[in-house]
């Protein structure tokens, strides 16, 4: 895409590699540089670097902050915080563990500024698989456990351990971000991720536990793999962003050197002075303080890594050394950026990589398919009987397609053609009255799960299992039915009547050549529920996949 201007929110802008492409995109002229960062000092703090070191020329610098993860309306919070008090726990878990609804994206701190500033471009920046992985769900469970052998476990411990689990919050993130930026209209979602281990295995040796590696750190590396086939899925979403993941595997420095304070957390490490030697028996038995706090902060030379904090010359000498992680420039990261929006394949896309080199559908798969098909279709006639849907796939709403075009095709005689000119009211009462009279048709229905709902509306037919059964405190009938009743009212017959009218409208005949697809039967002029029942989720449902 064209970078110039365009609208560019950078999430994690005010880090190492954030500012690193802040600064390439500038020299591409973007109408709009949001630069949005957890505090609003690291916000303006990444404005003025860019102010000061860059011609913005006419883009406007924008400032935002907050925490992405958290609903917006705790944006500002600590997370440690948020858990800490009993509301904004129970608003986050029932943002994290609630049913969908259609204002999720408008209530998430990232829904927010999509919405806002409707973005033709978003760069995520942010360590996502750290923020997640190191909230320690380890040392969460340790402390369920030693509830659950004292005897009883507190209702706020199983609420922080739920807030904990890395998953649901990966998914709803996924899910938010992927639905907020088809809301705002963005064309390229570009993620800068990460491999978890700078690009080492599973003996790397920067690890922060006796283990090799921690726990903490494979997690990591999981959510970010997790996090990688999530969004190879938000790229075959049809509407929404173009998507794209760089992986830097190495240690990405650095941003300046430096001599002075040591911070640790933006707070300067105290030099500590030991007092006097204490036996090794007692040494850490507490009580005893055998040293005393300098007042004084502890002061060298050091290299600033950005969010990975300042390391000393030999730290800095060992973790980059030939054969360790090593390192990757941010800037180079940068360029490498700015050529996949540009539409210049950098070879670094993880996510044409994974495109490249998954298996698809096959030619072989093809022509077994329709193999398949025809023995099946010979078998049922030989056994006298229509084997429909099991509900086996699912949802409960295939079954209940599968059902309903087996009944239309009955009640019709099988003709596409002949169905389009339909009288709902008259098809009510035929399916119906194939429902009462063919006993095998009814049990094979209901059986699966699924009830009958007369052509009155008012009676319905069902089993001991209703897939989806009424919500307990009522409920909008409709769409109840549509997700897994077969419905005999007139209306849902209309419905069916434009939806065969579209299939004939707008399926391909072979002698038309290969411009349109020959789906849902209509080279055959014949009712297959099969068949029907895919060009409803490709179509009325947007279920197609993009990729094939």
């Amino acid at each position: 895409m064209e970078i110039q201007g365009a609208r560019v929110l950078l999430l994690g802008g005010s880090g190492l590699v954030g500012l690193a492409i802040a600064r390439r995109l500038l020299e591409h002229g973007p109408a709009l540089l949001v630069i949005s960062a957890l505090t609003q000092e690291e916000a303006e703090a990444g404005i003025s670097e860019l102010q000061a070191e860059s011609a913005a020329g006419g883009t406007e610098l924008t400032p935002e902050w907050g925490d992405v993860f958290l609903p917006l309306a705790l944006k500002d919070h600590r997370r440690a915080d948020a858990l800490a008090d009993s509301g904004a726990r129970s608003l986050l878990l029932d943002d994290l563990y609630g049913d969908p609804d259609p204002d999720a994206v408008a209530r998430n701190t990232l829904g927010d500024l999509l919405l806002r500033h409707r973005p033709t471009l978003v760069i995520d920046c942010i360590n996502t698989a750290t923020v997640f992985a190191y909230q320690n769900v380890y040392a969460s469970a340790a402390d369920l456990r030693r509830q659950a052998a004292a005897g009883h476990v507190e209702p706020e411990a199983a609420e922080r351990h739920l807030a904990t689990l890395y998953l649901p919050q990966l998914i709803r993130h996924v899910q938010l971000a992927g639905e907020g930026m088809r809301q705002a209209g963005t064309r390229v979602y570009l993620k800068i991720g990460t491999a978890g281990t700078g690009g080492m295995g599973l003996n790397i040796p920067f690890t922060h536990s006796e283990e090799r590696p921690s726990r903490m750190l494979l997690a990591k590396s999981s959510l970010a793999g997790a996090h990688t086939l999530l969004l190879f899925l938000m790229a075959r979403t049809p509407g929404g962003p173009a998507v794209k993941e760089i992986k830097p595997t190495a240690a990405i420095s650095w941003k300046r050197i430096g001599a002075g304070p040591v911070l640790r957390g933006r707070k300067p490490i105290s030099r500590i002075e030991p007092t006097h030697p204490v036996p090794l028996s007692t040494a850490f038995a507490g009580g005893e303080q055998p040293w005393r706090d300098t007042g004084e902060a502890l002061t060298g030379v050091w290299l600033d890594a950005g969010e990975n904090g300042l390391f000393s010359p030999a730290e800095f000498e060992a973790l980059t050394a030939l054969g360790l992680m090593e390192f990757i420039t941010p800037e180079e990261i940068a360029d490498d950026a700015v050529r996949e929006i540009t539409g210049a394949p950098s070879g670094h896309d993880v996510v044409a990589a994974l495109d490249a080199s998954t298996s698809g559908p096959t030619y072989r798969a093809g022509v077994m398919r329709q193999a398949a098909i025809n023995r099946m279709a010979t078998l049922e006639l030989e056994q006298g009987v229509e084997s429909v849907a099991y509900e086996m796939l699912g949802p409960p709403r295939l079954s209940k397609l599968l059902w309903e075009a087996a009944l239309l095709s009955r009640a019709t005689g099988g003709s596409l053609q002949g169905t389009v000119g339909l009288d709902p009211a008259q098809t009510a009462c035929a399916t119906e009255a194939l429902i009462q009279d063919d006993a095998d048709l009814r049990s094979r229905i209901v059986s699966i799960g699924l009830p009958i709902l007369l052509a009155d509306g008012e009676r319905v037919l069902r089993g001991p299992e209703v897939k989806v059964p009424p919500h307990p405190g009522g409920g909008a009938i409709d769409a109840l039915v549509d997700a897994g009743w077969v419905d005999l009212r007139p209306g849902n017959w209309e419905r069916w009547r434009g939806r065969i009218a579209a299939v004939l409208g707008g399926s391909g005949q072979p002698d038309a050549g290969s411009r349109l697809d020959l789906d849902a039967g209509a080279e055959s002029g014949r009712i297959r529920p099969g068949a029907l029942a895919a060009w409803i989720f490709r179509h009325e449902d947007g279920g197609e996949r993009v990729k094939r």
